[in-house]
């Protein structure tokens, strides 16, 4: 069996599965990293353990905090909906997920564009009472404020120039699978070596392809399942330690889990699946309160609690080889459903 043979029924099921996610939010920073030579210091004689340096913020922070918001936000709702592929250069999002990521982006990138029009609107303002409170900090200086100062204000941005610093984008992208190689008929010797070199270069690559996707998989199927072992502990740990036992936020919070992994599990994590389910059905068809007046069910909840996390943290040994063999299975079935 070829490399692309072996690689592509993998690589096809991870293409049926979901979408490729790069954003980059841009924003003007406000910080200017000011050296000795901008205070009219001799460098030489600089001690770092009496003068401290480096970045320094050239406006208030709040100015500049509905960006920083914004951008930790965009952030956290990529990373709670995908998961990094091949060592980070995306993410990958599960299709469950991807109308509910998409909508909360379109959402935040709006915010972001007010955000901006509104930023730009009051910038020279802004800028001018930055400078004078620049200027009364710059005479503590002595003899070097001209000098600071001339260095703070060439770190202002032209007003015209403003909001191209500014950006938010999000791209998706489908995965494909690559082109066989095409090598031509060689009709001479330096072609044939140049066509071997090629096609080492490809089997290189199909190489490196398949353990990646192979990492790739067994990293999601593990986090999944880590995940699921630290809730089952956090919530035993939040039972512990509560005087008036469960509380209903504290179910919430489970069935708000096991609906998550079920759009997350991209991968067919059947086993952890099948799991979550049963304790749903089992032990979360109750409220807190009865679970409060009734130390019997409550007992039920703890082991099943338990049991959870001790079959999370032995699943989580097998590294997901299991989930990753019939993975590929299911990508084999496809190709020769369609061949």
């Amino acid at each position: 069996m070829s490399q692309t043979q072996y690689n592509l029924p993998l690589l096809e099921a991870v293409c049926r599965r979901g979408v490729l996610c790069a954003s980059t939010i841009r924003y003007w920073r406000g910080c200017k990293r000011l050296n000795a030579e901008d205070l009219g210091l001799n460098p030489a004689q600089v001690s770092d353990r009496l003068i401290q340096l480096g970045h320094k913020q050239l406006v208030p922070r709040d100015a500049l905090a509905a960006f920083s918001l914004i951008e930790s936000r965009a952030h956290a709702m990529i990373e709670g909906s995908s998961f990094p592929f091949l060592g980070g250069i995306a993410r990958f999002v599960p299709n469950p997920r991807l109308a509910t990521l998409t909508n909360g982006l379109d959402k935040l990138r709006d915010e972001f564009r007010e955000a901006t029009l509104d930023f730009v609107a009051g910038y020279g303002p802004l800028r001018e009472k930055a400078m004078g409170e620049w200027s009364e900090a710059a005479q503590q200086l002595n003899g070097s404020a001209d000098m600071l100062l001339a260095t703070i204000e060439q770190s202002f941005p032209p007003a015209g120039d403003i909001a191209r610093r500014f950006g938010f984008e999000t791209r998706m992208f489908q995965i494909a699978a690559p082109d066989n190689l095409r090598i031509e008929v060689a009709e001479s010797i330096d072609q044939m070596e140049i066509a071997d070199q090629r096609r080492r270069v490809a089997e290189d690559a199909q190489r490196r392809l398949q353990a990646d996707l192979d990492g790739f998989i067994r990293e999601s199927v593990t986090t999944l399942r880590e995940e699921t072992a630290k809730l089952a502990s956090d919530v035993l740990a939040t039972i512990d330690g509560s005087e008036g036992g469960v509380h209903q936020r504290t179910l919430n919070r489970l069935t708000t889990f096991i609906d998550s992994f079920r759009t997350l599990n991209f991968a067919g994590d059947g086993q952890l699946e099948a799991t979550l389910e049963r304790f749903r059905q089992e032990l979360l068809n109750r409220s807190a309160e009865d679970y409060r007046n009734d130390s019997t069910a409550m007992r039920s909840l703890t082991d099943g609690l338990n049991r959870l996390r001790d079959n999370a943290v032995a699943m989580v040994r097998t590294e997901g080889r299991d989930v990753l063999q019939r993975f590929g299975q299911l990508g084999a079935r496809r190709l020769a459903a369609v061949s």
